[in-house]
């Protein structure tokens, strides 16, 4: 409780907003890096036809995998509520 007897209140909608803004930002980011890196790796640069053959399309299954398994990893490192090791 505080002592001056005044309530705490939660982050402002200014501050809510601002904080959604950022994740969809940075949702967007990544988005953006794993497509352009999957796709580099993985698709032909010589397109023969329309469509990603079998082989491109395991290739980018397993490499957006890998991509979110990774970023996951790292941001639960980062984390700060991490217990010590």
């Amino acid at each position: 409780m505080a002592s001056n007897g005044a309530a705490t209140t939660g982050p402002s909608a200014e501050q809510v907003l601002g904080l959604a803004l950022a994740e969809m930002e940075y949702k967007v980011e990544m988005f953006n890096k794993l497509t352009r890196t999957c796709f580099d790796k993985c698709v032909e640069k010589r397109y023969k036809e329309a469509e990603l053959h079998m082989g491109e399309n395991s290739c980018f299954d397993r490499c957006t995998s890998k991509y979110f398994l990774v970023t996951n990893l790292v941001g639960h490192l980062l984390s700060p509520n991490r217990p010590p090791m």
